[in-house]
Order: C-alpha cells, then structure tokens, then sequence
C-alpha cells in the first residue's frame, strides 16, 4: 500500500504546474479523488512528452516501451510509478484500460500524422485524444451515464480546438498543423502564407471558422454540469468557462492566434472560479 501511496504522490509531483497543457475537462486535484485524477493527468502528460521528442528512434521506442506498460496493467506488476498507481485507479474504481489505449493511440498518431484533410479527420483524432480523457474523469466521479459522456465528449472536444488555436505558432515549429487542408484551400490561404505569418483576412476566416466550431460544440455541452454532482459539476462548468473566456480573447485579437498566444491569468481564473461557484 505504501508503494502505490508514494506512486501517486510521483504522479501528483509530474503534473504540478502543468494543467495548462492538459485536454481534460477536469484540471484541479482536491478531495478524496484527487490522486485518481493526478494518475490520469500524468499519464496523459507522459504521453504528449514521449511524442515530442526530437529525436525519432527513442521517441518510437519510448511509446512502444510506454504501449507495453500498458498492456501489462494487470498481468505483470508495473514498473514505472504512473502504471502502479493507474492500476490501482483501475482496480478500484473498476474502470477500464480502452480509454487509456486510445489517449496513447493518439500521441502514437502524431508520429507520423501532421496533417488532417478534413474537419472530420480532426474529430477523429480528438476523440482518441481528447475525448477519452474527460469520459475517465466522470468514471472517477461515479458517472457511468451515456448521455452525459456524449455532452462530455463535446466540451472536450471544444477545448482541444481552442488548443490547437492558441497553439498554432508553436505546433508549426514542430512541422504539426492542426488545421484541415480543406479549410485552408476553401479560404484560400496556403500553408506557405502560415509560415511566412501572413495574417490577412483569409487567415482571419479560417480561424474564425474554427472558433465557430468550438463555439458551438461548448453550446451542445452546456447542458452536461446539470447531469452532475458536486464538485465535478463545478469543475465541469469552470472548465467550459474557461474554454469560452479563450474564445473571447481570441475574438479581441481578431483572430490573429499566429503572434499572440491568448491564455488566462490567475486573476482571470479566479473570477471565472466565482462565477462557477456561484451557479452551483
């Protein structure tokens, strides 16, 4: 017991200072679920930093090796501190290893996937790598309800968008674009204007089409807190807050997310924490 203890205290320590990177709905780590939520959150973290590294054959080999510890979660005893604690996790509160396989599905993707055609192909992808994410966090909670997962998928949806457009400029550098092909070719902007930084009102169109999306898929998930018990409906509601509150800001740039990367202040979280508190 004193060994999965001290692993969730690992994963509690490599996700400090980091929920700013994380897609999941649910961000803050209180009460008696938290060390759940931190093996989640590590996890996810871990995934993103294996698929980020620069040099290719320890990237591919630190995911296969990452693959591996996953699928022995529960058949052989875990080697690294974030799979004894996720098998805890698993274990108690009986939730299953697929949505696991699928957030690891999607940092393996991004390997060799840094392009997407379509809208749909976004979706796609946002629903291994984002999605997943948030449908754990309710299992964490309790919730098993199929309904309010399809609302939940939505928010998350929504926030890995506003991700991908706060993080364009920094995605490029990497050779990633989050953005469909088709989009650009329908307001006719090109790839080589995005690496020259043109923004025009072409590029102003192209982002705004995507803020439209993320805009209304937030709208289709608003609904979800209602469905929810204290705290996870409060941070259900803080987290499309603040998904909503990036938008504006985004719109206060006019659209320009390729110079300006929008994010929130600590003063800003915190009226946006009151604001949720106070439609509990």
């Amino acid at each position: 017991m004193a060994d999965v203890m001290q692993a969730y205290d690992e994963c509690e320590r490599l996700v400090r200072g980091r929920s700013d990177e994380l897609p999941a709905v649910v961000r803050f780590r209180a009460g008696p679920r938290s060390r759940h939520v931190a093996a989640l959150h590590a996890f996810v973290l871990r995934c993103r930093d294996m698929s980020r590294d620069p040099e290719e054959g320890a990237r591919d080999g630190r995911l296969e090796d990452w693959r591996r510890q996953l699928e022995a979660v529960g058949k052989a005893p875990a080697a690294h501190p974030v799979f004894l604690a996720l098998e805890a996790t698993l274990s108690e509160l009986d939730i299953p290893k697929r949505p696991f396989e699928d957030i690891l599905g999607a940092y393996c993707e991004d390997r060799g996937k840094k392009r997407y055609e379509s809208f749909d192909d976004i979706l796609a992808h946002c629903a291994l790598r984002a999605n997943p994410v948030g449908r754990v966090a309710l299992m964490i909670y309790g919730c098993r309800d199929e309904e309010a997962f399809a609302l939940c998928d939505r928010v998350c949806t929504a926030l890995q968008l506003v991700c991908f457009l706060r993080s364009l400029s920094s995605d490029l550098k990497d050779d990633r674009l989050y953005l469909p092909l088709s989009d650009l070719r329908e307001c006719g902007y090109s790839e080589a204007d995005l690496r020259m930084g043109l923004v025009n009102e072409r590029f102003r169109n192209l982002v705004k089409l995507q803020w439209k999306r993320a805009r209304t898929l937030f709208e289709e998930g608003r609904s979800l807190p209602a469905r929810l018990r204290w705290p996870l409906n409060w941070e259900l509601r803080l987290s499309r807050l603040g998904g909503l509150e990036v938008l504006r800001k985004i719109r206060k740039l006019d659209y320009d997310t390729l110079h300006r990367r929008p994010a929130l202040t600590a003063w800003g979280w915190a009226g946006l924490f009151l604001k949720a508190v106070a439609r509990r």
